[in-house]
């Protein structure tokens, strides 16, 4: 019996004697050996995850000092007293800090010019004190720059607690406003204010309006969604002229406004919700801007004037395009910003409202990342985006729209004497399996050569229209330096090669996603980037189904897989509308109620597909406070994992029982959590030493 073994048989839980749970649907009968493991309030609940984070322990105990080595590393690359790019808004310039030693962020402003004293608006570490987590949701200012409304949640729960502090005197108002969504906004008056509450399951789905320094008893309810489906957001325009209230689903908006000078209004409608029609507004002059996908795959932009914005009096501002996405737009007094996708990768052309004039804002590296800055003046030519790649630190520029200037604002120092040329960077194109080229992004270190003793790690998303991000990250040179290769699978599912390349990755395409992470598995290691048995895959989240889907169809193709938060048991966790979020990934994955889609989901459902079957080394994540992914996800696959699979591999299951979805909270106690997954990988691979 090997030691791994010998040490679940003494530590963990036996699990034989827990009554089955038996689920019936569509004819359909299945025991679930443990679904006991969701009763919280069991006392053996409890026992079993702080059973199995002893084991967890034991078996990384030798690699205890490789740890630390990791977190120090990573930790000197890191300028820990630092400052991030002020930006104006009005009087005022706005920034963040943060200082040796403390976890968290210190906001602060300075008025009239950056040669003004400094003024702390808050700080977290101080609210973070006597927490074990932490997390700030809603920091928004009042449009006079006096108050302050801001939220935290303390658990990783995402339910979080609003409050106001009036600036000039740093008193608190009296009220305070538990079980909050992270949106607000203030209405022009500076009193009134708009905020989100979240239902049992997590659901923003009331918007209320507060009048500040009143009891909360007096708020009104300005509007309840009632379908499960939906949720609900706030916030303003840039111009301030607008509130917006917008319902969404996963492929279908419903928006409505206010007059910010006015908030004690009625809101209006602008289109109604449409099955299968997105939509997003912003504001200028005597119009709204409307990005669709209203006959438009791929989006288009219209505009409609606010005196009639229904859908009879759009104008087509730019129409749709078969080869591309139109991912957003962003609205100033005299320009529109532009931001699109293709061939996979981002673009932006900034379109002067007046002269008609175009520039475009170019990049050149081969696969990287573009984002909007902090932009909040309406009145400026100035447009701040962020810039990075897997090579280059994240960069903050401010782009004259006016005389087409691009000014480096700063770049985030990484120490150790960092030196981007010594790393590369490529875009590959793998083939799947039914013919489509499937993008990988991938960076090394100069001098690595394709070879198949090479240590590779392999990450992915694939889920809910999102792109993953080629960005760069100073911890992952702790691997980088140690030899290893690091790539990116832009699989279908997400957005990178546009909207079809999501559409063509859920609902009953959903196995794309999992077949095209095999072939750029497949094609790294047949163009000798690197071999079997020395390719390790990491995915968190919906990431961690890409995770546990993949190792069921193909595990002999990796060696080791860290799955974080792995949303694992699709099918129950969908049919169950009680939890958060499951009746709004319908939408997403299919309505279990259907037979069809039921047995389609069932197919590639981790949890369902175990198999009596040899496995890679895994390490499973989770968080006890998790409401996007629950706890026993992870916990009922880890658990079956050892009962079904017939390998001697290490399996972990490592449950942070302070913290959520997101892991630690803090930046210190989130390097230990990453230096403790990087020990895993390097462990199982045997490279102990630098």
């Amino acid at each position: 019996m090997t030691k791994d073994r010998v040490l679940q048989k003494n530590i963990l839980p036996p699990v034989a004697d827990k009554l089955p749970q038996v689920l019936e649907l569509h004819g359909d009968r299945r025991v679930d050996n443990y679904f006991w493991m969701r009763d919280i309030d069991d006392p053996k609940v409890i026992a079993y995850l702080e059973a199995e984070n002893a084991y967890t322990k034991a078996m990384m105990q030798h690699t205890e000092s490789l740890q630390t080595q990791l977190y120090d590393e990573m930790l000197s690359r890191i300028k820990e007293t630092d400052l991030s790019v002020p930006y104006r808004k009005d009087n005022y310039y706005y920034y963040s800090r943060t200082e040796a030693g403390k976890a968290y962020r210190i906001y602060c402003r300075k008025k009239g010019s950056l040669d003004a004293p400094e003024e702390v608006l808050l700080d977290e570490n101080e609210l973070a004190a006597q927490h074990d987590f932490f997390d700030l949701g809603v920091f928004v200012i009042s449009p006079n720059h006096q108050i302050l409304a801001y939220s935290f949640d303390t658990t990783g729960s995402e339910r979080y607690t609003l409050f106001f502090l009036d600036l000039n005197t740093r008193q608190l108002y009296p009220e305070s406003i538990e079980d909050t969504y992270f949106s607000f906004s203030w209405g022009n008056d500076n009193q009134t204010g708009f905020y989100t509450k979240i239902d049992h399951a997590n659901r923003p789905y009331q918007l209320f309006r507060h009048t500040l320094g009143t009891p909360t008893s007096e708020d009104v309810l300005i509007y309840h969604e009632p379908d499960d489906g939906y949720a609900l957001y706030v916030h303003n325009t840039r111009s301030q002229a607008y509130i917006l209230m917008t319902l969404r689903s996963s492929i279908t908006t419903e928006v409505h406004y206010l007059d910010a000078n006015h908030p004690r209004g009625d809101f209006q409608i602008i289109y109604p919700r449409h099955p299968g029609i997105e939509y997003d507004v912003d504001h200028h002059s005597d119009y709204f801007y409307v990005v669709t996908n209203e006959a438009a795959t791929n989006f288009k932009l219209v505009k409609t004037p606010i005196a009639a914005p229904s859908k009879d009096n759009w104008q087509t501002v730019i129409p749709h395009r078969e080869d591309v996405l139109l991912s957003g737009i962003s609205l100033f007094a005299n320009y529109l910003v532009i931001y699109e996708r293709k061939d996979g990768l981002q673009t932006a052309r900034v379109h002067n409202l007046f002269t008609g004039e175009e520039s475009n804002i170019i990049f050149p590296e081969p696969t990287y990342e573009f984002s909007e800055g902090s932009n909040p003046e309406f009145h400026t030519n100035i447009l701040r985006f962020n810039y990075t790649s897997l090579i280059t630190p994240p960069s903050v520029f401010d782009y004259d729209m006016q005389t087409k200037a691009r000014e480096l604002k700063k770049q985030t120092e990484v120490l150790g004497d960092y030196d981007q040329t010594q790393y590369q960077s490529e875009w590959l194109m793998a083939t799947a399996q039914d013919g489509t080229q499937v993008p990988i992004s991938i960076v090394y270190k100069q001098g690595i050569k394709q070879d198949s003793r090479n240590p590779l790690i392999l990450t992915g998303y694939g889920s809910y229209g999102a792109s993953y991000p080629a960005s760069f990250s100073s911890t992952r040179l702790a691997l980088l330096d140690r030899g290893v290769v690091f790539a990116i699978a832009h699989i279908r599912g997400g957005e990178e090669m546009g909207r079809k390349w999501y559409e063509n990755g859920k609902f009953l395409q959903k196995k794309n996603t999992f077949t095209d992470f095999i072939a750029c598995a497949e094609y790294l290691i047949s163009e000798g980037w690197t071999a079997s048995d020395r390719l390790a895959i990491t995915g968190g989240s919906a990431g961690g189904l890409l995770m546990g889907a993949v190792i069921n169809q193909r595990p002999d193709l990796f060696q080791v897989v860290v799955a974080q938060v792995p949303f694992v048991d699709v099918v129950s966790t969908i049919l169950d509308t009680s939890l958060p979020l499951s009746a709004m990934e319908w939408e997403e994955w299919g309505n279990p109620n259907d037979p069809i889609y039921y047995e389609y989901m069932k197919s590639y459902s981790p949890y369902d597909n175990v198999k009596a079957q040899n496995y890679p080394h895994l390490l499973i994540t989770a968080g006890l406070n998790d409401s996007r992914v629950k706890y026993w996800e992870p916990a009922k696959w880890t658990a079956k994992l050892r009962e079904i699979k017939t390998d001697n591999n290490v399996l972990l299951l490592k449950t942070n029982m302070d913290a959520g979805h997101s892991g630690a909270s803090g930046r210190y106690e989130s390097l230990k959590e990453l230096a403790f997954e990087y020990a895993f990988i390097l462990d199982r691979w045997g490279l102990v030493e630098k």
